[in-house]
């Protein structure tokens, strides 16, 4: 969050944003960045964006996704570079609450670049029921970057983010969720479910038990499908905390998720 990502981003915003003055934004978003966090500064940047930008986010966001660079071609290995988008999520957290559709349009574009499971979830509490029901299409989407938002931007528990207080009270909101992407193809996405249901299990313990339980019966004995060591791998992750403090259910079930060779 330096001098060089402002004037890149500056550059960016020039090129779709009709008398949109880079200078001018320079100078604001670098106004005493060098004694502000992570965080501050990217917020301080996402805030010179603003003062440029339509009023009304309907007409911010697709100036804003028009802005974007090419989505990310890989799941991994993309190191920090995908950090320049972190004061456009700033935006789209603090600006988006005011219009649900052209934010969620907004995240999923952003997703597919850096991660949009931290912007997403000022709309989870807002529009609850219409993101879940959005969410829910975009479990089958072919990026596995939409697809892991799905899992990610749910999380009730998620790290460095304010949580979902009604999703940690009430895991069967996103529990429909986790079933459609339990076998999804992608370790990248099947990673965020274990975690999901690993926040979950902080305070359901029995209700993911039982369900690591249940998709464990569903895939039986098989030796070698790559399914079922898929499902397998994905309950082992799911209950390490409790397994760790000597939980014997979770003793049992990693026992019973041996993946097979």
């Amino acid at each position: 969050m330096d001098r060089p990502l402002i004037r890149l981003i500056g550059q960016s915003l020039a090129s779709v944003v009709p008398d949109f003055d880079p200078r001018r934004f320079q100078t604001t978003a670098a106004k005493g960045l060098a004694t502000l966090e992570l965080n501050e500064r990217a917020m301080r940047i996402a805030q010179a964006m603003s003062e440029q930008l339509p009023a009304d986010f309907a007409e911010l966001a697709p100036l804003l996704i028009r802005s974007f660079g090419p989505p990310l071609r890989a799941t991994a290995g993309n190191g920090l570079a995908p950090f320049f988008y972190l004061p456009h999520s700033q935006l789209i957290a603090t600006r988006g609450v005011a219009d649900f559709e052209s934010a969620m349009v907004a995240n999923y574009e952003l997703t597919q670049r850096f991660t949009a499971e931290y912007s997403i979830r000022p709309l989870l509490v807002r529009y609850r029921s219409q993101a879940l029901r959005l969410m829910k299409r975009w479990a089958k989407d072919p990026s596995p970057h939409v697809r892991r938002l799905v899992s990610e931007g749910t999380r009730p528990r998620l790290p460095w983010a304010k949580r979902l207080p009604e999703f940690q009270q009430n895991p069967q909101l996103a529990l429909p969720l986790l079933e459609r992407l339990k076998d999804d193809p992608d370790l990248y996405v099947r990673r965020s479910v274990a975690n999901h249901l690993g926040d979950i299990a902080k305070d359901h313990p029995k209700l993911v038990f039982d369900l690591c339980e249940e998709w464990l019966a569903q895939v039986g004995d098989a030796e070698d499908a790559p399914r079922a060591n898929n499902r397998r791998w994905i309950v082992r992750h799911a209950v390490r905390l409790p397994f760790k403090k000597g939980e014997p259910r979770a003793i049992a079930i990693r026992a019973a998720a041996t993946v097979r060779r």
